[in-house]
């Protein structure tokens, strides 16, 4: 028993989530922010790190009372309700269909940093990662797929988070900006995206149902729950902290030196310190971000459309694989024709953003259904936490919007 004990507190499906939001879309928000902000968002990302806990830590404690995937709860505990309806087309719109266009951004994006490096085109090495991504998601077990993605966060980790270390960021400028929020003009857009590209909806459901294959044969659920909520605590903190050094290194090779930032000049923020070497070691780090999110897109679109339909949620479903690799397919034919994700994909997180606050208030629903849940159901830090989460986020769509319309 004690062997299995020490087996489930290590790194687990949380870092799924690091895997997924760390993606080509962080690189490129992050980096904006930084550059064009310095370190005057990054109150931002702090909310961002604790809402995605609040909210992932309630997906995995549903799931694994229940032994469903969110998809699955969602669609059950509506059942009969004229919201029931609605809900699953939300949930198959904008997740299953809406990841088909995330994943044409993760697959170039990675294909832009191997084309940075070497004399191949990105249209090829997308064709090649599509076909990677797909081949990954073949593999005979939850627990391989896993552990690959470990690893690639790992790399990744150490890619930003030492590189922004070597960088020496200013460490003054850069508390204050974690703990006095302010919204420099202009940047109403950047703050939503910000927000958009760390808690992202369709993590929600994609560790909801990595979390229930993970604890499936564990018999304590008191220790399952534990394990889980120190699992996605620890994870998302890492992806915090890996787009913290993003938007470290922007802040100091751009808005520092008072240089004008555009996709193009992504990968050359490590150059300061690396030099001519700098872009390789970009490279490898945004390969890393895009692989890991090209594999757990059509994860998370598979998981959240069969739970919505009461297809079979599994790696091993027929239809699970099949629209997974759809996903892929869509995904990989959007980026070998010439895709240009970093220069777009700041839009798509702060549509993201504006989403956000939806799907947390039906999950904020459905976290007190004492009947379905029991004991496991929301307390009031938990509902507080949510609320905070809603308003928050409503609150900047809003401001968003009458922007927009000029009011």
């Amino acid at each position: 028993m004690t062997a299995q004990k020490s087996r489930k507190w290590g790194f687990g499906p949380g870092l799924l989530v690091t895997a997924a939001f760390v993606g080509p879309g962080t690189i490129a928000t992050a980096s904006a922010a930084g550059a064009g902000y310095g370190y005057a968002l990054l109150w931002a990302l702090l909310f961002s790190v604790g809402a995605t806990m609040a909210l992932q830590e309630m997906s995995v404690r549903q799931a694994i009372v229940t032994g469903n995937g969110l998809a699955t709860t969602l669609r059950k505990a509506l059942s009969g309700r004229w919201l029931g309806r609605g809900t699953i087309l939300l949930v198959i719109a904008a997740i299953g269909l809406g990841n088909a266009a995330y994943e044409s951004g993760n697959i170039a994006g990675a294909a832009l940093a191997l084309q940075s490096i070497s004399p191949i085109s990105t249209q090829y090495w997308a064709l090649a990662i599509g076909g990677s991504s797909a081949a990954l998601l073949f593999l005979p077990a939850y627990k391989h797929l896993e552990r690959v993605l470990i690893a690639l966060v790992l790399v990744m980790s150490a890619v930003f988070v030492v590189s922004a270390l070597l960088l020496k960021p200013d460490w003054s400028a850069l508390l204050k900006g974690v703990t006095l929020p302010s919204l420099p003009g202009g940047s109403i857009t950047t703050v939503i995206a910000l927000i958009g590209t760390t808690v992202v909806p369709y993590n929600l459901f994609l560790q909801a149902n990595a979390a229930r294959e993970h604890w499936a044969d564990e018999p304590d659920r008191a220790l399952a729950l534990s394990a889980a909520r120190m699992d996605t605590v620890v994870s998302v903190a890492l992806g915090g902290l890996i787009t913290l050094a993003i938007v470290s290194a922007a802040a100091i090779t751009f808005f520092s030196q008072g240089l004008t930032f555009s996709p193009d000049k992504i990968s050359t923020q490590l150059d300061p310190v690396l030099g001519p070497s700098g872009r390789y070691v970009f490279a490898l780090g945004l390969f890393a971000a895009g692989l890991t999110s090209a594999i757990t897109a059509p994860l998370a679109a598979a998981y959240a459309v069969c739970g919505a339909l009461g297809l079979p949620d599994t790696l091993r479903g027929t239809a699970f694989r099949g629209i997974a690799l759809s996903v892929v397919f869509t995904g990989t034919l959007f980026a070998a024709t010439g895709a240009r994700p970093l220069s777009l994909i700041v839009f798509a997180q702060a549509a993201n953003g504006l989403l956000l606050p939806v799907i947390a208030i039906i999950l904020l629903w459905l976290m007190n259904e004492r009947k379905l849940l029991g004991n496991a159901a929301n307390g009031w830090q938990s509902n507080l936490l949510g609320g905070i989460v809603v308003a928050v986020t409503l609150g900047l769509g809003a401001n968003k919007l009458v922007g927009l319309i000029g009011l």
